[in-house]
C-alpha cells in the first residue's frame, strides 16, 4: 500500500524549548524521527516521510540531513491544521491516506505506523485510525494524563477519555476485565477529513476533556482501532524525557 507520514514539528515547547532540534546523539530529534519512519523502506514499500515545520531552523537541519520537508505557517491552531496544510502543499488526493507521526517519538515502533495505515485502508467507513494496547496498573489507570479508549465489537472507537473507563461499578478500585485500553498518539487520516476538520465547531466534551479526536466524533466521524500487543517506546516531553532517549541511543 502507499501512504504517507506527515511530522508535525514547531519550535515551541513550554516544557523542552525547540525541542525538534534536541540533539541525540549528533542528530536533531525531528531527523531521528524521519529516520525512523524511513527505516521501513523495503524493495516493495516505500514510505514517504515529510516534516512540515514551522520555522526556518527545522527546515534547514531536515534538509542537513536529507529529510523531505515542507514549511508551514506559524499560527495554527492545533496539529491538524499543520496537517491539512502539508497536504494542500503536497496536492494529495481527499482518499489519500497519511500517517501523523509525532516530531518527539524518536524510538517510534514502525510496525505500528503500518498497523494504523493499513487499519485504515481496511475500513471504509472510518475517517481516522489510531491505536490502543491494554494498561495492566491501577495507578495508570486513574491517572488523568493517561488518556483510556473503549471500542465496540468492531473495534470502533466508543469514546475517549482522561477518566478510568470502563469504571466497574462494583469494584471501582481494581482493574477491570477485560483489560481498559491506554490510547496511543499515533494517527491514520482520510486527507479529505484533514481538510474539513478545521471547519468543524469545537465539541463541548472536547473542551471538557482537552482531546481533540473527541470534535471528530462529536461531528459523527469514526475512528478505529489498532490494539497492539505492547506499550510504544518512550516519547519526549521533559528534559528527563530527552536524557533517557539519549541513553538509549548511546549519547
Amino acid at each position: 500500500m502507499t501512504f504517507t507520514v506527515l511530522i508535525p514539528a514547531r519550535l515551541a515547547s513550554t516544557r523542552l524549548p525547540n525541542k525538534p532540534l534536541a540533539d541525540i546523539a549528533g542528530v536533531p530529534m525531528v531527523v531521528r524521527v524521519a529516520q525512523r519512519v524511513l527505516s521501513m523502506h523495503t524493495e516493495s514499500f516505500k514510505p514517504r516521510v515529510v516534516v512540515a515545520a514551522d520555522s526556518a531552523p527545522i527546515v534547514a537541519a531536515c534538509q542537513a540531513h536529507g529529510i523531505d520537508v515542507l514549511l508551514t505557517r506559524v499560527d495554527h491552531q492545533c496539529g491538524s491544521d499543520r496537517l491539512a496544510e502539508a497536504c494542500d502543499l503536497l496536492k494529495l488526493d481527499d482518499e489519500d491516506i497519511v500517517v501523523n507521526v509525532q516530531g518527539d517519538e524518536p524510538l517510534i515502533d514502525t510496525g505500528l505506523v503500518l498497523a494504523v495505515a493499513n487499519l485504515l485502508k481496511k475500513r471504509p467507513l472510518a475517517q481516522i485510525s489510531t491505536a490502543a494496547h491494554a494498561i495492566d496498573s491501577i495507578a495508570d489507570f486513574h491517572n488523568p494524563n493517561i488518556v483510556k479508549v473503549v471500542l465496540d465489537a468492531r473495534n470502533m472507537a466508543l469514546y475517549f477519555s482522561r477518566a478510568p473507563i470502563p469504571c466497574p461499578r462494583e469494584t471501582p478500585a481494581q482493574l477491570p476485565t477485560p483489560a481498559p485500553l491506554r490510547h496511543i498518539g499515533i494517527y491514520g487520516y482520510r486527507v479529505g477529513f484533514l481538510r474539513a476538520f478545521p471547519k468543524l465547531a469545537q465539541a463541548p466534551i472536547e473542551r471538557t476533556e482537552l482531546l481533540e479526536q473527541l470534535r471528530a466524533m462529536w461531528h459523527g466521524y469514526r475512528i478505529a482501532v489498532h490494539v497492539a500487543t505492547q506499550a510504544p517506546g518512550p516519547g519526549v516531553d521533559t528534559p528527563e524525557d530527552l536524557e533517557r532517549v539519549r541513553h538509549l541511543f548511546g549519547a
